[in-house]
């Protein structure tokens, strides 16, 4: 694969980047009409390709902000076209990496030295690239490691990124007003802690110990001596990734079972124990070893629970809605779902919309066992979508709902979702508790 000597940072060019990539675009559009004009053939599928090819081409050489937006729509396999989703979920594996020079330039800068003269060995060759940093496999004193070095300029490129995108974002999430601007806020925050490696070291070695109880559920060790804010190094951990995993013929339901068990185990303790959770579950952050461990990797996204929020919102998962309407409109405000300025008609629309939409998403939660396999549950998933994306009403009313704390726990639970229907596991949904005492 083709290596990067720079990566562009100034917001003008990252801008003139996303503007040739329009000018694309724009010939895929004609390209699309004139083909449905002239031969009466509707080939929209082959414009999503087409288009998100262009787009994945661009991000990959901006990395940063940019390409982690593609990573996070990757796991949005209920709102984004098929082509999208293909092509988008390589951010989590397979981008072009820095050259060897640069690479020294990086280690040189942060840890002193060259790599090889720091490090025992260390491959020229990174073993994994991705939006934010890319992964070199190292030795030292007889352990194989790994060094995960962040790409230069990542963290400062992040504000510009974020306002050349929100013209888009206000517009395909019809958010309105002032007040959208606590979403990218968040947002902005939780990606500027990202490219901090010292917290994300201390976040990790913190949910390590604090989870050591769940079984079949291992961590790599760090080594804070040869990490600093822009490198970070750990346990080289062995073991194949989900998405490779569940190709395999060899895997039986009970061990797909007993994965997804320490999965719900491991998110449902950080959720309600440690009010902290690992917010960015896609498949590139877990691997499985011989022994059918689940490995937990890359903690720079780790969500705060405010009770302010976890109350209310995990009320929703218990209250029998229909028969307390009056409670469940109170947390519908208390969680900014419904707003003081709402007209009648907006309030029953809402409740209602979001009455069914909570009935669904919390049905694992009224199960004790819960196949995440079940083709009926994620058939009411995939409709309630397509009902949402295309609902007109919908899109003539003011998009700001929810509190910003839906962001990452949304995605935290869909990215769950995902991984445990990968699996095809049957959970049992109360097996954490054993371990929160």
């Amino acid at each position: 694969m083709k290596t990067l000597d720079y990566i562009p940072t100034n917001k003008i060019t990252r801008a003139g980047n996303l503007l040739s990539t329009g000018i694309k675009l724009g010939g895929n559009y004609l390209k699309y009409y004139g083909v449905k004009a002239i031969k009466g053939e509707d080939s929209r599928a082959q414009l999503d390709e087409d288009n998100a090819k262009d787009i994945y081409n661009s991000l990959k050489t901006l990395k940063g902000s940019a390409l982690k937006v593609a990573q996070m729509l990757s796991m949005e396999k209920n709102l984004l076209p098929k082509a999208y989703v293909e092509q988008f979920s390589l951010a989590q594996f397979s981008v072009p990496p820095l050259s060897w020079p640069l690479v020294k330039k990086v280690v040189r800068k942060n840890l002193g030295a060259n790599p090889e003269s720091v490090f025992d060995t260390f491959a020229a060759q990174s073993e994994n690239a991705a939006s934010i940093g890319q992964v070199h496999q190292a030795t030292k004193d007889g352990k194989k490691l790994a060094v995960k070095i962040q790409y230069p300029g990542v963290a400062d490129s992040i504000g510009s990124d974020l306002s050349l995108v929100k013209p888009i974002a206000l517009k395909m999430f019809n958010l309105r007003g002032q007040d959208t601007d606590k979403y990218f806020k968040e947002v902005e925050d939780k990606l500027l802690e990202e490219t901090d490696y010292q917290l994300e070291l201390q976040q990790s070695e913190w949910i390590a110990e604090q989870c050591k109880v769940i079984p079949d559920l291992k961590f790599p060790k760090f080594y804070p001596v040869y990490s600093t804010q822009k490198i970070l190094t750990m346990d080289w951990m062995e073991g194949m990734h989900v998405s490779e995993y569940i190709t395999k013929e060899f895997r039986s339901q009970a061990d797909n079972d007993r994965l997804g068990q320490t999965l719900w185990d491991f998110y449902m303790f950080q959720i309600h124990h440690l009010k902290k959770v690992h917010a960015d579950p896609h498949p590139g952050n877990f691997l499985i070893d011989k022994e059918l461990n689940l490995v937990a990797l890359d903690f720079g996204c780790v969500k705060s629970i405010p009770d302010s929020f976890y109350g209310p919102y995990f009320e929703l998962s218990e209250l029998e809605i229909d028969d307390n309407p009056d409670r469940f409109q109170s947390i519908l405000m208390e969680l900014e779902i419904l707003r003081p300025d709402d007209t009648p008609k907006e309030l029953a629309f809402f409740t209602a919309l979001f009455g069914r939409l909570i009935k669904i998403l919390t049905m694992p939660f009224s199960h004790r066992t819960f196949d995440f396999g079940a083709l009926a549950f994620w058939d009411e998933i995939n409709e309630l979508s397509q009902m949402i994306s295309s609902n007109q009403k919908l899109r003539k009313m003011n998009g700001n709902r929810g509190s910003k704390h839906f962001i990452y726990m949304n995605r935290t639970f869909f990215g769950l979702y995902t991984l445990l229907n990968d699996l095809n596991a049957k959970v049992d949904t109360e097996s954490f508790r054993k371990y929160c005492s």
